[in-house]
């Protein structure tokens, strides 16, 4: 029997496409193809470090080469601009950290990007405290101490950081802040430099991650007088928390993920579940406690509010500081 032309053609076509709803269906799972994650650090700096100990997790989870991209010019803030400009697909991530919501206002006139209307929070990754340490001849040995000291020589007490704008630079405008003194902070291209110089007592202190600090820790020759975040660290218990003494006091160099705006909630969704999934595994953990860090696990919604929050708060503080770009 022959079938009308018509009825024919309708039915070779009905069943061309049988056989491509699967590899359709295929196409649009995410991820699909290679992932690009845009860090604003050089390789073997801390974002980078945690950046690529989640890549290798998601690479594992979902089953896509996730690709670090270094773009450390700029501040960092150079890396951001390829992905807010990038499909809202998932396929191009923005690594970034405290030091882009300090940027928020301490480069609002230089910016091309805005970071809250362009980056859509996927998730946090590492909590990476701040140490306030000085040279083992500073007199004072504790923070009560230390503050007490700066208040009765103002201008006097050399404290190194990282450049301007860097979350070290800025906890030591809002120790200012909260204790009414005023140091002598002293900006530094890298951290090693400010040691050196703290070492051979150019400099009394300096203020930097528990990484970067923990060898002359140990070594007894910088003592450290208080940690940053809200809780103490696992690699140094018997530092107290700043907050301990001035309540409400926390600055740290956090570092997540986002993506364009407008990228589908199920693909951020999906990403989110991963990390979320890396955050809870008891060796990625060991590892994050190893770079004196804590994991920063939550919803896309909880990381958008924690960064909008820090926005806020390092606004006030670069404000008060006088902070200008260099």
């Amino acid at each position: 029997m022959t079938l009308p032309r018509r009825r024919f053609l309708h039915l070779a076509a009905g069943s061309a496409t049988l056989p491509a709803l699967p590899r359709i269906a295929r196409a649009e799972a995410y991820p699909s193809r290679p992932v690009r994650m845009f860090v604003g650090s050089t390789p073997g700096a801390a974002p980078d470090v945690a950046a690529r100990l989640f890549a290798d997790w998601l690479s594992k989870r979902l089953g896509q080469p996730f690709v670090i991209e270094n773009r450390p010019a700029g501040g960092g803030n150079l890396a951001a601009e390829p992905v807010v400009r990038a499909p809202p697909d998932g396929y191009m991530l923005l690594v970034f950290s405290a030091s882009n919501a300090i940027d928020v206002t301490l480069l609002s006139s230089t910016l091309n990007f805005n970071l809250e209307r362009d980056i859509a929070p996927v998730a946090g990754l590492i909590d990476l405290p701040i140490l306030l340490t000085v040279n083992a001849q500073f007199p004072a040995k504790t923070l009560p101490e230390f503050i007490a000291y700066a208040k009765a020589n103002p201008g006097k007490v050399n404290i190194g950081t990282p450049p301007v704008g860097s979350p070290q630079y800025v906890s030591a405008a809002l120790l200012e802040m909260m204790t009414q003194t005023k140091l002598a902070v002293i900006p530094y291209r890298g951290g090693p430099a400010a040691i050196t110089d703290a070492l051979s007592g150019q400099i009394q202190g300096v203020i930097g991650t528990v990484l970067l600090l923990i060898e002359q820790i140990r070594a007894g020759s910088l003592r450290p007088l208080a940690i940053t975040s809200l809780t103490r660290s696992k690699l140094l218990p018997d530092v107290p928390t700043v907050a301990e003494v001035l309540p409400g006091y926390q600055a740290s160099q956090w570092i997540g993920i986002g993506a364009p705006k407008a990228t589908p909630a199920a693909v951020i969704d999906t990403l989110n579940a991963a990390i979320n999934a890396a955050l809870a595994d008891p060796a990625l953990q060991a590892k994050l406690t190893a770079l004196g860090g804590m994991a920063l696990a939550g919803s896309p919604g909880e990381f958008g509010k924690f960064v909008a929050d820090e926005v806020v708060k390092w606004a006030k503080v670069v404000k008060f500081s006088g902070a200008k770009a260099n």
